[in-house]
């Protein structure tokens, strides 16, 4: 039965943070369904995977991200796999009584005053911050729940250039990766990142020879140029685990 209740099924294994994930130690059973065993755009192959493996958490890694144009060219896939892939999965976790943890974004915030709480007000500032709230609101409506709100990246840093002028709360994908499964227990809303610096000074620690671009100039003097958020709450429950 203590199996039973730490199954955990895990979607997105083949994204950028699902093979790192993958590779992290864990005394949980934890499942890695392919898109032919779990398709979120279609409701009921997430009814009959969950059926049959019975796990006590999702974890909804699962996303349409890069490149963000996508999401402008082609609005209906962002919206199938962010929004209404997400909606399926709240439907399934609400029937089977599953606790769900959700992988947001800090997309979802303005992006111009910065150090964001968890209950500031919402407005993304691009269609993947839209598709990504559009899946919160589905999430929301479940108690049995938790958002990550998350500001993450590669490791090491992919880019050759990096925005002196854009603050936000990079960390690597492996950073959350070792405490993920000490907040599965949590709900509500969880801002998740490292230190509020630019994106210059984040990339420069693990690159002296990044080059220095500026964001201002390349995307224009509309776009938000503090994207960071408060990760207080992230850091206390940091402190509380055991190494």
């Amino acid at each position: 039965m203590n199996l039973i209740k730490k199954r955990i099924v895990f979607s997105g294994s083949k994204g950028r943070f699902g093979k790192i994930f993958q590779q992290t130690n864990n005394n949980y059973k934890i499942f890695y369904p392919s898109k032919s065993e779990l398709d979120i755009t279609k409701i009921n192959t997430i009814r009959s995977y969950l059926k049959k493996i019975k796990p006590k958490y999702f974890i909804h890694c699962a996303a349409l991200s890069r490149p963000m144009k996508i999401h402008y060219q082609n609005i209906q896939k962002s919206i199938d796999i962010n929004i209404i892939g997400t909606c399926n999965i709240v439907k399934i976790c609400q029937e089977y009584k599953i606790k769900l943890i959700f992988f947001s974004s800090n997309y979802v915030y303005p992006g111009f005053k910065g150090n964001y709480i968890e209950e500031s007000s919402l407005l993304p500032f691009n269609n993947y911050g839209w598709s990504k709230l559009g899946g919160e609101s589905a999430v929301h409506m479940y108690p049995n729940s938790l958002i990550l709100r998350i500001c993450m990246t590669e490791k090491p840093f992919v880019h050759k250039q990096a925005f002196t002028d854009l603050k936000t709360n990079f960390m690597f994908h492996d950073q959350l990766s070792k405490n993920l499964l000490n907040l599965i227990d949590k709900k509500g809303i969880l801002n998740i990142g490292g230190k509020i610096q630019t994106v210059y000074h984040f990339a420069k620690k693990f690159n002296k020879n990044i080059k220095k671009i500026s964001a201002k100039k390349l995307y224009g003097k509309k776009y938000p140029l503090n994207q960071s958020m408060n990760v207080r709450k992230y850091i206390k429950i940091k402190k509380t685990i055991k190494n």
